[in-house]
């Protein structure tokens, strides 16, 4: 791997990263196998030359050593052995041989005595070796985190400039010029789908002019086929029918269907009937009130007809009578101008009753009319302003009509 300078360890490349990281899992893989390998071959052969020695001082306990030679021989098989575990321990071996070559005598506990001095300290050893792997493979997780962090960091910030400037960019143009692009794109989509579409009935009419022709061919070959050929575009125009009913039908059945579920619920059968009940037992009662007025309009009409009859021949009979008088006498002259005079005022005033009481019709009808007009929101200014606008088309209708009539 090269050189890289300061600034470039603490600001580096994205690609610079990757070979960096590839190059210490590389690496890191590597011293892992080693020392797997290594660990596990010291721990076997530890372990062999353990079950080695403990083999040996159980026989040299059994056997009870009588003689210096064999237990000297014992000490430097013990110590050879131990020096061959480790090359870091010889000043322990040499204790060990020394005291071996000390006792010489036919006493065997000086020898296991050193032989498990010796033993422990190889154990220590290996106990620090491994610990040491052990902080060593700590500290190269933790260089791995660390540079997975600072990649992903890395990234980040990559991904924060690309956001910053795109909010610039965006910031550069405004609503209008977005509202004009895709005014373009919906404009070119457009022309293709316009383009589209006149390439399918291009290639629609093809079809159907080749599609006709080989119907008029197969029809010269079979007379019988044109007929089965009409039948069935009489079938496929029926289901074309048909399947247009059927979807005319399940749209109104849908509208009905939503009209349904807005309408309020349908109350109970019991208060239908209660209602009609009501209905029926309010009109009878009407038809009661109407019939009784009726009645007495009848009964009324049948006295004021039969008073103005008997006015009538009363009045007459006096005519008659102070008629005849008034020939012979100058006072029955006078009695039959004041009589005339009466049933003149008479007759104007039944008319001015009559009148009178049409007037009052009339005022209740033209006060139910205003009730009901003033029940309603009525606007004046609009009503105003179309009253204008009538007037208005009257002139110019007026304006047109008396051109015409002058050409």
């Amino acid at each position: 791997m090269d050189d890289i300078s300061f600034h470039k360890f603490l600001y580096p490349l994205e690609e610079d990263l990757y070979k960096l990281v590839r190059f210490l899992v590389g690496r890191l893989a590597k011293s892992s196998e080693v020392q797997k390998v290594n660990n596990q071959k010291e721990t076997k052969e530890f372990v062999e030359e353990f079950k080695d020695l403990r083999m040996q001082s159980e026989s040299a306990e059994s056997a009870n050593i009588g003689s210096g030679d064999s237990v000297l021989e014992e000490s430097d098989k013990s110590t050879s052995i131990l020096g061959s575990l480790s090359s870091d321990e010889d000043d322990g071996v040499e204790k060990s041989r020394s005291g071996t070559t000390d006792i010489g005598g036919p006493n065997a506990s000086g020898n296991k005595e050193t032989i498990a001095l010796g033993f422990n300290e190889h154990f220590d050893k290996h106990e620090e070796k491994l610990n040491s792997l052990q902080d060593l493979s700590c500290e190269q997780k933790l260089l791995l985190d660390l540079i997975a962090k600072t990649s992903k960091c890395q990234h980040l910030q990559d991904e924060h400039e690309l956001l910053k400037a795109a909010v610039a960019v965006e910031n550069l143009h405004s609503l209008d010029f977005y509202i004009q692009q895709l005014n373009d794109l919906m404009e070119a989509r457009r022309d293709e789908l316009v383009k589209l579409e006149s390439q399918w009935n291009a290639l629609r009419r093809s079809i159907e002019e080749k599609r006709t022709s080989l119907e008029e061919a197969f029809c010269a070959t079979k007379p019988d086929a044109h007929e089965k050929l009409q039948t069935k575009k009489d079938i496929e125009r029926e289901i074309q029918s048909v399947s247009a009913e059927m979807d005319r039908r399940e749209d109104q059945i849908s509208e009905l269907s939503e009209e349904l579920e807005k309408q309020p619920k349908v109350a109970l059968r019991g208060s239908f009937v209660l209602r009609i009940k009501e209905i029926t037992k309010n009109s009878r009662k009407q038809d009661a009130d109407i019939e009784r007025i009726l009645r007495e309009t009848r009964e009324l009409q049948l006295e004021s007809n039969s008073i103005q009859e008997r006015l009538n021949r009363t009045y007459a009979v006096v005519d008659e009578t102070i008629f005849r008088e008034a020939r012979k006498d100058q006072v029955a002259r006078q009695a039959y101008r004041s009589l005339r005079r009466i049933h003149e005022c008479f007759e104007q005033t039944a008319e001015k009753v009559l009148l009178t009481d049409r007037t009052r019709r009339e005022v209740v009808d033209y006060e139910a009319k205003l009730a009901s007009m003033a029940s309603r929101s009525l606007n004046i200014d609009k009503l105003q302003a179309d009253l204008d606008a009538i007037r208005k088309e009257n002139d110019v209708l007026e304006r047109n009509l008396k051109d015409s009539t002058e050409h």
